[in-house]
């Protein structure tokens, strides 16, 4: 399990660094609350660009994390919304968002201290 080059590492190493991208921790929460439509998402989520949203929206519907609906509208009406697997993953992130809320002045502090002791380091 620990060798990298193990198809089972490759693929957890995969789904961790998808789990773990900030796009796709927002949109899971987001979709947490119900059906979203794509420019919904967009507003609840303004910092997110058209195409990474998209690009996230596709890996996560590939992952099996998000299912894509389409309404045979004009114009098309198309919702995205967690599957059983996805909004399974929300219990997981949120309780590393509160923890990362938790620690966050404890992070700070320790970025400082490490940032102050460089500059020591780089004035020597």
């Amino acid at each position: 399990m620990k060798d990298p080059s193990n198809p089972v590492c490759r693929t957890i190493s995969t789904l961790l660094s998808r789990i773990g991208d900030k796009w796709t921790v927002l949109v899971v929460q987001t979709l947490g609350e119900g059906p979203h439509r794509f420019n919904e998402l967009r507003r609840e989520i303004p910092s997110v660009s058209q195409r990474m949203l998209t690009l996230t929206l596709r890996n996560l519907e590939r992952d099996g994390l998000v299912n894509r609906t389409v309404t045979p509208t004009i114009p098309p009406r198309v919702d995205y919304e967690l599957t059983a697997l996805g909004k399974s993953l929300q219990k997981p992130i949120c309780g590393l968002a509160t923890w990362a809320m938790d620690h966050v002045s404890e992070i700070h502090s320790a970025q400082a201290r490490f940032d102050a002791e460089a500059d020591k380091s780089q004035a020597a």
